[in-house]
């Protein structure tokens, strides 16, 4: 699951895993993971599709940030890395020029209050301005000079980020624009003994799915509702089931479809079928594939088993 690449949008935008290097091993794998929250929106420059890419990272001497913007084919056009260290500073700005016009980033971080994860909770704000246009805004404490120029709101169409657990891995999602916040929490017992293995994923404590039998449908995809809105879930949890390290991820995807017409007919792949594929190579099919019908917003999420 370490390469695992996500695509967003008409072209595609990838977002490189920090944690993904394939000659790390497990336990320095998980510690660059459990601090890493990378959220993707959709804008226009001049028209064009472009991609504004905020990671947030948490390590022992503070909190990170650090903000990409690409066009549609994944080049990166401008990006701010603000590193977690003690001294940092936490309130400023960078000016850069993309076609002749004057891309601003702005940033407050002083005041920003954080929860265990590495996203803060309240008390800042990130802000993107392009020839005088306000194009990306996240936060509650906007500075006078950024609240005077006018909004265009960018479009939040992914989320990614790593959760542990044992036998319960939980998150926050919001599928819809203007829907509720869900809990999300996905149940798997892969400790052995003579109990079958099941997946079983549940929405606000309400089951949503159950899969039986798991070591034959360790991949495949399947179709819930959320606020009316069907959304797609695909899971791989081969390296729980099958991996030989002490500490294993599986990945879950949840895709929302912006047509609320019929659903897409449940599909399961068994071990016959799939194990001969890579976990990196079937995900990225289901991607490829759900994007035709009409991708809204996805979420992510690495799950690691802690022993």
């Amino acid at each position: 699951m370490k390469d695992f690449p996500s695509c967003f949008g008409e072209n595609g935008v990838q977002i490189a895993d920090s944690s993904s290097s394939s000659s790390s091993s497990s336990s320095s794998i998980s510690k660059a993971a459990q601090n890493l929250v990378t959220c993707v929106y959709q804008c226009k420059l001049r028209g064009r599709l472009s991609f504004i890419v905020l990671t947030w990272t948490k390590h022992l001497m503070g909190q990170g940030l650090s903000l990409q913007i690409q066009n549609s084919t994944s080049q990166s056009l401008c990006k701010v890395d603000i590193k977690p260290w003690l001294f940092s500073k936490k309130k400023g700005s960078k000016i850069f020029e993309i076609e002749s016009s004057k891309m601003e980033i702005h940033w407050d971080l002083t005041n920003a209050k954080f929860g265990c994860g590495p996203e803060p909770e309240e008390g800042f704000f990130v802000a993107v301005v392009f020839d005088r246009e306000l194009i990306f805004f996240v936060g509650d404490s906007p500075s006078e000079k950024i609240a005077a120029v006018s909004a265009a709101a960018a479009v939040f169409v992914a989320r990614r980020e790593h959760v542990f657990g044992k036998k319960l891995y939980s998150a926050k999602a919001q599928f819809s624009e203007k829907g509720e916040t869900h809990n999300v929490s996905i149940e798997c017992d892969t400790s052995g003994g003579l109990k079958e293995p099941s997946l079983v994923i549940r929405i606000d404590s309400k089951t949503a799915m159950q899969i039986k039998r798991l070591k034959w449908k360790f991949r495949g995809n399947d179709t819930i509702v959320v606020d009316g809105i069907p959304v797609q879930v695909m899971w791989d949890v081969h390296n729980w089931l099958f991996g030989n390290s002490a500490m294993s991820s599986a990945v879950f995807m949840f895709q929302t479809h912006k047509s609320s017409g019929s659903h897409s007919q449940s599909s399961v792949l068994n071990s016959s079928s799939s194990s001969s594929s890579s976990s990196s190579s079937y995900c990225q099919q289901q991607i490829k594939d759900s994007k035709l019908q009409g991708l809204d917003f996805s979420l992510i999420l690495y799950a690691w088993r802690n022993e």
